[in-house]
C-alpha cells in the first residue's frame, strides 16, 4: 500500500470516529494533518483492543502484536504504512506510542487506582504519550508541556466517562478521594447525584482545569495553525466540561454533546488568540 492511500484511511478514520478531534486537525497544513490522523489510528486501535469484548489474555497478546508491528514492515495495514511515513518524516519517539500500548494492557491488568500518584502514571501512559507523540509534528521541542495537556484533557475524559468505565468493570476516580468525599462505589452503580458526589466531581474538575492551564503553556512554543489546532482541542475539553458542571456532575445519563455552531465557536476562539 502506498503512503498516499494510507493517508487517506486514517483521515478518514479520524473524521468518522473523533469528529471533535477533527475540528482541531483541519487547521493544520496536509503533511502534519496527515501524520497527527495516523498517531489518532493508532491510539484508536489500542483503544478498542483494550476496551473490545476479547478476553484479556488476548487483548494482552494482540497489543503485544501491535508493538511488535511498530519495529516490522508496515505490509499492507493503512494504519502502520501511514504511521511509519509520518515517523520518518516527524521523528515521532517510538516510546510515546509503545507507552501508548503499555495502557492499553494495564487496562487489561488494572481497574482500580489507589490514589492520584497512580492515577497520573496511567494518564501519561494512555493521554500524556499521545501528545508526547504528536508534538514533533507540531515542530515543538516540549514533550513535558505536551505531555502534561494529554493528562488534562484525559482527566476531563475519567470526569465525562464515569458511567462508561463502570459498565466496563472500571472506576478511574481514585479509592482514596472516593473515601474522603464518602462516595461508594454503589452510588456510582446507581448513578446517585448526591452533595458527596458533586463535592468529589468538583475537587476533580479543579484538579482538570490546573493541568489543563499548565499544558496550555505549550501553545506560546507552537506556530499559529498548530497552536489552534491545539487550542481548539483544549477548548472542546474545557467547554465539554463546563457543560458536566453546569448539569451537576449528571453524568450517568451519557455525555454531553457539542452542537457544530459550538465547535465552530471554539475553533474562531482558537483561531483569533
Amino acid at each position: 500500500m502506498i503512503a498516499e492511500d494510507a493517508y487517506a484511511e486514517v483521515e478518514r478514520l479520524t473524521r468518522q470516529r473523533a469528529r471533535n478531534f477533527a475540528y482541531g486537525i483541519m487547521l493544520l497544513p496536509r503533511p502534519k494533518r496527515r501524520a497527527i490522523a495516523a498517531i489518532y489510528a493508532f491510539a484508536r486501535r489500542v483503544d478498542d483492543i483494550a476496551d473490545g469484548l476479547l478476553p484479556n489474555e488476548e487483548k494482552r497478546a494482540r497489543l503485544e502484536q501491535l508493538r511488535g508491528q511498530l519495529s516490522a514492515a508496515p505490509g499492507e495495514d493503512a494504519m502502520l504504512v501511514a504511521l511509519a511515513d509520518a515517523r520518518q518524516r516527524f521523528e515521532i519517539p517510538a516510546d510515546s506510542l509503545t507507552a501508548l500500548i503499555d495502557g492499553g494492557v494495564q487496562d487489561t491488568e488494572q481497574d482500580r487506582y489507589a490514589d492520584f500518584d497512580d492515577l497520573r502514571a496511567y494518564c501519561s501512559r494512555v493521554a500524556g504519550a499521545v501528545g508526547r507523540a504528536c508534538v514533533p509534528v507540531y515542530g515543538a521541542d516540549q514533550p513535558a508541556r505536551a505531555e502534561t495537556l494529554g493528562i488534562a484533557l484525559q482527566l476531563i475524559n475519567i470526569i465525562r466517562d464515569v458511567a462508561e468505565d463502570w459498565s466496563l468493570g472500571r472506576v478511574y476516580l481514585p479509592q482514596d478521594e472516593l473515601e474522603r468525599f464518602g462516595v461508594a462505589e454503589s452510588d456510582i452503580a446507581a448513578g446517585r447525584v448526591t452533595p458527596e458526589w458533586h463535592e468529589l466531581m468538583s475537587f476533580q474538575a479543579q484538579r482538570a482545569r490546573a493541568y489543563l492551564a499548565d499544558g496550555l503553556t505549550l501553545l506560546d512554543y507552537l506556530d499559529r495553525r498548530s497552536a489552534a489546532c491545539v487550542g481548539t482541542f483544549a477548548g472542546l475539553y474545557r467547554t465539554t466540561l463546563e457543560r458536566i458542571e453546569h448539569d451537576g456532575f449528571d453524568v450517568f445519563g451519557g455525555a454531553p454533546t457539542l452542537s457544530p455552531v459550538a465547535k465552530l465557536r471554539v475553533v474562531g476562539a482558537a483561531l483569533a488568540r
